[in-house]
């Protein structure tokens, strides 16, 4: 039984990939570190502390269509929205890193939204042959899946989510089980992705889990801008995820 923690990102990964695939294929004509040196404690600034964000201004936030064309963008449905507030750990301090991989915010959020980018696969040449279109359509498959999600906080409560997740890293790197919806997922290992500057401060993880003997490899991204935290949790249906970058520089950016 595929745990519903992965299942929904595959789902979507597989699905956009395939219709992608299905106007390109049918006819013959084709068609972890701080983005500023850090002993690791919260920033400070002598600026007052913005207001944070309401549901409806992060919406308008988030990455859309325009802001990335080698992807498609999917909508976070309700249904998903619901089952993020399901999230668990069996381990307390694991807790901020299944929310951050299952789209719930971390801590008290004072406004949250969230979406969906999926990576275009490479279409066949308009001459490809039947079989080439087939491994078109095999590729497609692996496309990188990215969750994006954005929390605004009062106070100082984006850098204390934040300092969460980055002792959570550290505390759960032998692994934990996750889960959502009633069904879990065995995390086996948490370690340090590659290095992600952006923002006012970055976490990057790479997440190991068994899911019913098949080993997935997820990347997981946090960066904090301001009062706001973005998200970013990366799987693939082919098992390894590649970090999402153009997404997270997408996404930081439209943060301002």
């Amino acid at each position: 039984m595929r745990t519903a923690l992965v299942r929904r990102t595959v789902l979507t990964a597989s699905a956009v990939s395939l219709s992608l695939l299905v106007t390109a294929c049918g006819s013959d004509k084709g068609g972890n570190t701080d983005a500023k040196p850090s002993t690791g404690a919260p920033a400070t600034s002598a600026a007052p502390a913005a207001k944070a964000k309401t549901d409806a201004e992060l919406a308008g936030l988030l990455v859309a269509q325009a802001d990335l064309p080698e992807h498609v963008i999917k909508p976070a449905t309700p249904a998903e929205t619901a089952a993020a507030g399901t999230a668990t750990s069996d381990k307390p301090e694991c807790q901020p890193l299944v929310k951050a991989q299952s789209m719930a915010p971390v801590g008290t959020a004072a406004g949250k939204a969230g979406t969906k980018a999926v990576a275009k696969p490479k279409e066949p040449a308009a001459n490809a042959s039947a079989e080439e279109k087939a491994k078109a359509a095999l590729a497609a498959l692996g496309s990188t899946a990215t969750s994006v999600s954005l929390a605004s906080y009062e106070g100082k409560g984006a850098e204390e989510a934040f300092a969460t997740l980055k002792t959570a890293g550290t505390a759960c790197a032998g692994g934990y089980t996750g889960s959502q919806d009633g069904e879990s997922l065995k995390i086996e290992k948490v370690a340090p992705g590659a290095p992600v500057t952006a923002g006012d401060a970055a976490l990057a993880y790479t997440v190991v889990g068994d899911s019913d003997g098949t080993k997935i490899t997820m990347e997981l991204v946090v960066v904090r801008k301001g009062n706001t935290l973005a998200t970013f949790s990366a799987l693939s249906l082919a098992g390894v995820a590649e970090q999402p970058k153009a997404v997270v520089d997408a996404q930081v950016k439209k943060l301002g």
